[in-house]
This record gives structure tokens, sequence and C-alpha cells, in this order.
């Protein structure tokens, strides 16, 4: 392995984790729900629903046609560029958005959501291209060590200027900071083998590959048994990321200044567990590391719903923090070990297309729930548990996911 392309992988998680920690995670999502649309009848939750909602719609019909064009075309590394830099401009827009401004805050929140979520396929398909078998499941797990490493420093960061009030040069400085570390994954990741073609033919080239990525599923069952039951635990992965500074807000009374400071909690736990967790999933398997993780994410969602004070939920959040680079990393290693070699972008498309299609259903059933039950978040953040339920008799199913010697 090339110490120096793993280290500019690694970066890429920590420059993206800065935008993870501070816009959808703790800051934006609380302030766009509760100040710029307000909460008190459970509109925010359902308005932060549809930000989440339409970015992963957004996603997920496009992520596989841009993963098959990233290989056909051979332009992974600028489709990463791209993304990205749509993502830190939109994020640094971010600041010009006051309250009421409902409908630009929701357009900007979106583009952004699309940039970072839309440069991971570009991302975690460099990962069969950089590290050997034996090795997927340490290397990513090192990925979302650094990444959560990232999150803690952009907490750190922001913490002054949320204390002082001053969140516009935060949501700024956010954006920037995603910028300046992901400058070296643009300078040393391997680089492009462009196959110069037209824009229709580029375009008629990726919608082939997706329609045959599709077919060949009918001869991979074990690679469509996995989605499937991806499709089902990742959606309550994200929906608890996704709304748990909105629940901390709303249900127990979290200043932004606070939030901080769980969620500081949250990524140094989950920093601790990605890397912990990374050489047990070579040793063990991924498959048996998620089944763990979903077990201890029902726990999560459990406990949240009988909590009453921002102590216990601080302890929560370290259970679930312990568990969420696990999970993440052991599945993004589970579907390496599946893929064809040659179609990473491809599959990895695909991958994105399950999880973020997933992600549509448990924001909006949030934010559904609290809305109709008169801003009940506890029933809400409950119902999460269904989807660990499912995807984890789904993933018993898959004949694959042993260590590699297996």
């Amino acid at each position: 392995m090339n110490k120096q392309t793993i280290a500019a992988w690694c970066l890429f998680d920590f420059a993206n984790s800065i935008y993870y920690a501070v816009i959808p995670a703790t800051i934006w999502s609380a302030y766009y729900a509760t100040v710029i649309v307000g909460n008190e009848s459970g509109q925010g939750d359902l308005w932060w629903g549809r930000v989440i909602s339409t970015s992963m719609l957004v996603i997920a019909v496009t992520s596989p046609i841009m993963g098959a064009i990233a290989d056909v075309i051979g332009i992974r590394k600028r489709l990463l560029i791209a993304y990205t830099l749509i993502a830190v401009t939109a994020t640094c827009l971010l600041s010009t958005v006051e309250a009421g401004m409902v409908f630009l805050g929701f357009i900007l929140s979106v583009i952004s959501y699309i940039g970072t979520e839309g440069g991971q396929i570009f991302y975690n398909a460099y990962l069969p291209e950089i590290a050997p078998p034996d090795r997927r499941g340490r290397v990513s797990g090192w990925g979302f060590a650094v990444g959560y490493a990232g999150s803690m420093m952009a907490l750190l960061m922001v913490l002054p200027l949320i204390q002082g009030g001053h969140l516009a040069p935060a949501f700024l400085l956010v954006g920037t900071g995603f910028l300046v570390f992901a400058l070296p994954a643009f300078l040393w990741l391997p680089a492009d083998r462009p196959n110069y073609q037209s824009i229709l033919g580029v375009a008629g080239a990726g919608w082939r590959m997706t329609r045959e990525t599709l077919r060949s599923l009918r001869y991979l069952p074990q690679v469509r048994r996995f989605l499937l039951a991806y499709f089902f635990y990742e959606d309550g992965v994200n929906t608890v990321i996704n709304t748990a500074a909105v629940f901390a807000a709303t249900t127990l009374g979290f200043q932004f200044a606070e939030l901080i400071g769980l969620f500081a909690t949250v990524q140094l736990s989950a920093l601790i567990g990605a890397w912990l967790w990374a050489k047990p999933t070579d040793v063990l398997g991924p498959k048996r590391v998620v089944l763990i993780m979903l077990v201890q994410w029902a726990a999560v969602v459990t406990l949240a719903y009988f909590v009453e004070t921002k102590t216990h939920f601080f302890a929560i959040a370290v259970l679930a923090g312990s568990g969420l680079g696990a999970v993440q990393a052991a599945s993004r290693a589970f579907m390496a070990s599946l893929i064809p070699p040659g179609r990473e972008g491809e599959f990895f498309g695909l991958y994105a297309l399950c999880g973020k299609t997933a992600s549509i259903m448990g924001p909006l059933v949030f934010g559904m729930l609290s809305s109709h039950t008169g801003g009940n978040q506890r029933l809400s953040i409950l119902s999460v548990i269904a989807f660990y339920v499912i995807g984890g008799l789904l993933l018993c199913r898959v004949r694959a996911g042993g260590p590699p010697n297996r």
C-alpha cells in the first residue's frame, strides 16, 4: 500500500466530516428547524425531513449513472473535485440565510448535501484500488477514524463563534475547512485516465452500464442480498444521524453550544469505535461486525425513547458514537469484498443508490410522525428500530462477509 495515497484518502474523510459535523449533525439542522422554520408544532422536523429526503432522492437517482460514467470515461477524480466544490460553495452560502428564509435554506441545504454525499461515491470507489483485500477493513476503519477526528476539530473550531452568536462566520469556516483538507486527495489520489467522448455518449454509456449493473444482480445473489439488507439498516443509521440534533434541541432543550459538546463526545467515541473495530472487521469478517452493531443501534433508539435528562442523553450518544464508525466502515469493506474487479465506481454507485434511496424513508417517517403527533419526537425516534431489525434479518441471509481467509 502507498502510504501517501492512503493518507490522502483518509484526509478526504477528515474534510467532509467537517461538513457533516456542523451542518446536518448539529448546528445547521437545529438552526434551520428551530429558528429559520420554527419547530413548536413539528414543522421544523417536517422541513428538515424534506431536506434530507430530497437530497437522498437526487443522489439515489444519479449515483449509479455517475459511478458508471466515472468507470467508463475514467474521470473519477474530476467528478470528486467537482462535487466537492459544489458542496463547499453551497455550504458557504448558508451564511446568508436568515430566519424566515425557509425555501432558500432548503435549496442550499439540498445542494450542499448532494455535493457532499455525491462525492462519497467516487471517494469510496478508490478503496479497492488503494488497499489489498486483506487490508480493506482496517483502511476503511482508518478513514472513518480520521473522519471523526475531523468532526471533533470542526466542532471545537466553531464553538467560540457559536457561543458568541456568530453563526454565519461558522458556516463560512466549515466550507473553507472542507476545501482545505480535501486538497491532498485532489493532488495525491490516483490520476484519472480519461477516455474522451461526447456528452451524449457519456450519458448514454452511463445509462447503459447502470442497466447492465442492475441486470447483473441476477447473477450476483450475495451482492443483491447484501444491498437489500443495507437498504434498510443504513436508513436507520442515517435517520438518527440527521435528526439527533433536532431531537436534542427540541425535546431536551439543548442550546447550540451544548450541541457542540454533545456531538464532540459522539465523534470522540466514534473515532475510538472505528479504530478499535478496524482490525476485528478483517479478523471476524464485516458481516459479524455489522450484526453486532445493529443490536447496539437498536438499543440506542430504545434508550432515546425513555431519556429524560441531558446527562442520560450524553451517555446514549457515547453508545451511538462507538457503533457509528464501526457499522459504516464494516459495511463499506463488506461491499468492497463483493465487487467484481474493474467495476468499483459502478457498484459503489449502486451501493450509494441503496443507501440513499433508503434514507428517503426514515427522515420522512420521523418528520411526519412528529408533525402529526404535535411534535412527539420520542415516538418518531423509536420507529427507527424497525429498520435495524429488518436489515439484520436480511443480512443473516447473505452467504458472504466472513474473514478473507475463509
